[in-house]
């Protein structure tokens, strides 16, 4: 933020270009290389024939690019660029064409001024201007090495992107000019010539006029940031120390330093730093308050009775912010982490600038009153002495009345010149008035109408006789370092937010690690010179641009404009009215309070604003190092308050509603469906803290306390953790506390969706968690059913003492759960026993009955379609001629998905596994066969691909009915066709339906 901190309409700036030197002109081939060449090139162009017409064409959506490799050259996809000779040729011919390279001035932000190499694509220019030696080169290169670059006549109305021009080595200078560089293969003669040829290298008459005609197109943009130069220096140089005690007659010293800072930081930003070529840099402002600070504890900790120490420990600690500053910059930039700067709350940031309002605002005040900042303070004899007091109420309402009625102006009309012309108007309109009245210039700075410099005229660089490391305090400045960590934190938020901005107003491209970079050097620099933090200004920039200081050249001659103010000295100062700083102190304040307290009313949510208000109080009241420390603190609350609200329990729900994506036979499905109410099944979500665990706690003590236990008591708890992010200690031992409550009521504590190695798993470790009793730990959600499911199915036919043959539980095959003692002793175990008799009992014949009658495969087929209707084994003993027996080892794969189907399959024995790919982006699904299920139905019905791979889990005997022996049965049997085909429907209807609701759980 700025004292030119305008309100601005920002207009899309195009990146159009006509240039020759993007677009090479090639509608003139000179051979067979050369149309080739060409060829080539007008695959990635997208129309020659626009660039032969002079059509614009958008960079943005044209395939040409810019070349970033040391070479230099600037060249379109699959287009090698200009050779050496041609570039050689251009040369010999520069002083005759390069008159025609500034005919235009840029209109593009990205504008370097780059001179635009007309090269002919033939030979016979090797005869205009050409030496004798220049032939013999020629020799060297066939015609094809050279390319018809354009025509230099053409005016150019956009250069090279400025990030691709600094990416080349040697053809690219700081000026913004481009220096030809030569490619391709080159004899010794040849290269002997080009060096003797680049030794004498001095810009011609003509490369001079271009420069100086680039220079007087820039003419006003300079004067534009020369006099924003001079208010921000004015403004704000004169409070860099505090107007009281040692630090009272400083103010000279703190423009020179203000002028220094910004001198530095343009000459690295315009020398190549920056990736804006008209980039501004100044002084950063929003230390002020943080330099009181620090001027005022060293004061306090030395004694005011030793001024020279307390100067020479204050100097020292404010170079030493710029260091500081510069060193977090560059690290940041280097290991391009700029990124991260986007992470910090912005309500935060927007709470510490509305504190640099108010302050500048009080600033404001005590500047214009003449009162030392100590003085002021929230009391009533303080708004008795500015508000009561006739000859104080004097001094400052003239300027308070300035900063609302420009405000007033710019808010009606918006145009750039206003801000600079308003402040030039101010002191005519004073000296006027002063000459009117004869009023004596002496009385005026006496009573406080103009600042009162001594009669001493110190130089510019008088601020380096304040250093004396002999008298510099070390515990003062280690004393001061908070302070310090405080004023870098706040430094370091400002140009990842303003570089991006300024690159969208300017609709430019850069790159933020580079420009952290170049703030990095820039305030090195700065901080060994012995001067305050800079870094780059987007509004000063962006009227820098609009003016037209869009090259580097512009923003040299800024340089050097503030370089003259700075070596003037502060003398002109004394003649400045007090008014006129003091009106722009209170302008910038009040933009920043409002930028923080009206602007954000409606953007953020109601504990963000209070936040951003409480930080203004805290500095206001105390000062800036608590606001930021407060503004951190009440954040984290907040945080804490808001993530405690929200629903860490995604869903709750019993097993009756999802089942594992295992195929069973009906009556296991039906068995497992009733007795899977005593499975609850909670998915949890977010971050698990000391927040959000509360509530997760007190769930589970209602599931297993009270009325909701005597209603539906628990075998099984499935804690789904695949959606949290992570789990504090506190959650963790919340969980301890979880099981041990289970362990009491003999509930089994199921995690899934996470592993030891992750975060979540290594949390639960380390309380022990994992490795307790009645504790089960599965990778996914379908694992941890698949296995209650089995517990449930072992515990029914380990009561019944008499396990029927073919009976397989896939999954996890360690020692299942055995519910132990008789099944009906319990409401739990009672129920699992009704459940049995009702479902399995009714699918599984007798032992005794379990003879040859019931010989394969007409139990494989009892077994799959007993639960859908009645099986008389007269009717189906047609259908054992059409089916063919199967044996597989384990790992056999059935078929692959998308293969064509051969046949449907019945499990007699063993397990297959389905793996079903949906798409690269999301896991597959899984699904297990176990005997009494079908294989492959609907495909084979239906004759469509195989939606699915299959293969063989576990060695498995299966009965197949292939595609032929379908069309078999179907005409040779149809009524039994039609049966069995709608008995295998319904079986798939019921599977369908399990996969469906697993895909579902996904979610």
């Amino acid at each position: 933020m700025h004292i030119s901190n305008l309100s601005l309409r920002t207009q899309s700036l195009s990146l159009h270009s006509e240039s020759p030197f993007i677009f090479p002109d090639t509608s003139e081939p000179t051979d067979e290389a050369g149309t080739a060449n060409m060829n080539a090139l007008s695959l990635s162009v997208p129309s020659l024939s626009s660039y032969r017409t002079g059509s614009v064409v958008d960079l943005m959506e044209s395939t040409t690019t810019t070349d970033s490799t040391q070479t230099g050259t600037l060249t379109p996809k699959g287009h090698s660029g200009p050779s050496g000779l041609s570039l050689l040729l251009a040369r010999q011919n520069h002083d005759k064409l390069s008159s025609s390279l500034y005919d235009s001035p840029s209109t593009t932000p990205t504008n370097e001024c780059a001179p635009h190499f007309p090269v002919a694509s033939s030979s016979p220019l090797l005869n205009e201007d050409s030496s004798p030696f220049a032939d013999a080169m020629a020799s060297n290169y066939s015609a094809s090495d050279v390319h018809h670059v354009g025509d230099a006549s053409e005016p150019s109305e956009s250069a090279p992107l400025l990030t691709d021009l600094e990416a080349s080595r040697s053809s690219y200078n700081g000026n913004g000019y481009l220096s030809p560089h030569f490619d391709g293969k080159r004899s010794m003669r040849g290269l002997l010539y080009i060096a003797a040829r680049h030794l004498p290298s001095f810009p011609t008459i003509k490369t001079a006029r271009g420069i100086a005609e680039n220079t007087v197109h820039s003419l006003s943009a300079v004067l534009l940031g020369t006099l924003l130069n001079i208010l921000d220096g004015i403004s704000y140089g004169m409070i860099i120390f505090p107007a009281a005690g040692v630090f009272s007659d400083l103010g000279g010293i703190g423009v020179s330093m203000f002028f220094a800072s910004t001198i530095v930081s343009q000459l690295v930003y315009s020398a190549g730093g920056s990736g804006f070529a008209g980039a501004n840099g100044s002084m950063m402002i929003e230390v002020v308050p943080f330099f009181h600070i620090l001027a005022n504890s060293i004061a306090a900790q030395i004694g005011e009775e030793r001024p020279h120490e307390i100067l020479a420990t204050t100097i020292f600690a404010f170079a030493l912010s710029s260091i500081l500053t510069g060193l977090s910059f560059f690290l940041l930039g280097a290991l391009r982490l700029g990124t991260l700067i986007g992470f910090f709350p912005r309500h935060i940031l927007v709470g510490c600038i509305g504190g640099v309002g108010v302050f500048l605002i009080i600033t404001g005040l005590t500047v214009s009153t003449r009162m030392a900042d100590d003085d002021f303070d929230l009391t009533l004899s303080t708004f008795k002495l500015l508000f009561l007091n006739i000859g104080n109420l004097v001094l400052w309402v003239p300027a308070f009345g300035l900063a609302v009625l420009l405000r007033v102006i710019t808010h009606r009309f918006e145009h750039q010149l206003i801000f600079p012309i308003y402040f030039l108007i101010i002191p005519v309109v004073f000296y006027i008035v002063v000459a009117a009245a004869r009023l004596n210039l002496g009385t005026l700075r006496q009573e406080g109408w103009l600042f009162n410099m001594g009669a001493s005229h110190e130089p510019w660089y008088q601020f380096y006789r304040l250093f004396d490391f002999k008298a510099t305090q070390w515990s003062a400045i280690w004393s001061t370092l908070p302070t310090q960590f405080a004023l870098l934190f706040f430094n370091i938020l400002h140009p990842p937010l303003n570089v991006p901005a300024l690159a969208v107003s300017l609709n430019h491209d850069v790159d933020t690690d580079k420009e952290l970079v170049a703030h990095g050097y820039s305030n090195l620099l700065a901080g060994v010179l012995g001067t305050v933090p800079n870094y780059l200004v987007y509004v000063n920039t962006l009227l820098f641009y609009r003016v037209g200081g869009t090259t580097r050249i512009s923003g040299i001659l800024l340089a050097g404009a503030t370089a003259v103010l700075l070596v003037i000295g502060t003398a002109p100062i004394a003649f400045i009215p007090v008014m006129v700083v003091g009106a722009l102190i209170f302008v910038l304040g009040f933009d920043l309070v409002k930028e923080a307290l009206w602007d954000t009313r409606h953007r953020v949510s109601r504990t963000e604003y209070i936040t951003i208000a409480s930080i203004m109080i805290c500095m206001t009241v105390w000062d800036f190092v608590v606001g930021v420390l407060f503004g951190i603190i009440v954040s984290c609350f907040f945080f804490v308050v808001q993530s405690s609200q929200r629903r860490s329990i995604r869903s709750l729900h019993t097993g009756e509603t999802v089942m594992s994506s295992v195929r069973r036979p009906g009556a296991h499905r039906a068995y497992i469906q009733e007795v899977s109410k005593q499975t609850t099944i909670l998915r949890l979500q977010g971050f698990l803290f000391f927040g959000t665990i509360t509530h997760v706690e007190e769930t589970i003590r209602t599931l297993v306390e009270g009325p909701a236990w005597l209603r539906s008591p628990m075998r099984f708890l499935i804690l789904d953790l695949a959606l949290v992010a992570g789990v504090d200690m506190s959650a963790a031992e919340a969980f301890v506390r979880i099981q041990r409550i289970l362990a009491t009521r003999k509930v089994v504590l199921v995690f899934c969706g996470f592993s030891m190695e992750s975060n979540v798993g290594k949390s639960l470790h380390n309380v022990g968690l994992l490795e307790m009793e009645g504790v089960e730990l599965f990778s996914t959600f379908n694992d941890s059913l698949e296995w209650t499911e089995n517990t449930y199915l072992r515990s029914w036919f380990t009561a019944q003492k008499a396990e029927p043959r073919n009976v397989v539980l896939p999954g996890r095959q360690d020692e299942l759960l055995s519910f132990g003692g008789s099944v009906s002793v319990t409401p739990r175990k009672s129920h699992i026993l009704d459940a049995g008799w009702r479902t399995i009992a009714q699918g599984h014949p007798p032992p005794e009955v379990d003879t040859v009658e019931t010989a394969e495969p007409y139990r494989t087929l009892v077994n799959a379609f007993s639960s859908y209707g009645p099986m008389d084994r007269q009717k189906f003993a047609s259908l054992v001629s059409y089916l063919e027996r199967v044996c597989l080892p384990a790992g056999a794969v059935l078929w692959h998905q998308g293969d064509d189907p051969d046949g449907l399959y019945m499990v007699e024995s063993g397990v297959l596994r389905a793996i079903y790919r949906f798409n690269e982006h999301t896991p597959p699904t899984e699904e297990s066969m176990v005997p009494g299920t079908i294989a492959g139905e609907l495909s084979t019905l239906s004759g469509l691909a195989r939606n699915a791979t299959c293969l063989v889990e576990r060695h498995a005997v299966l009965w197949k009915l292939s595609v032929q022996n379908l069309r078999r049965l179907e005409a040779e049997h149809p009524e039994l066709a039609l049966e069995f085909t709608r008995l295998v429907l319904k079986a798939a209807k019921l599977d369908y339906d399990i996969l469906i609701s697993s895909l579902a759980t996904r979610q």
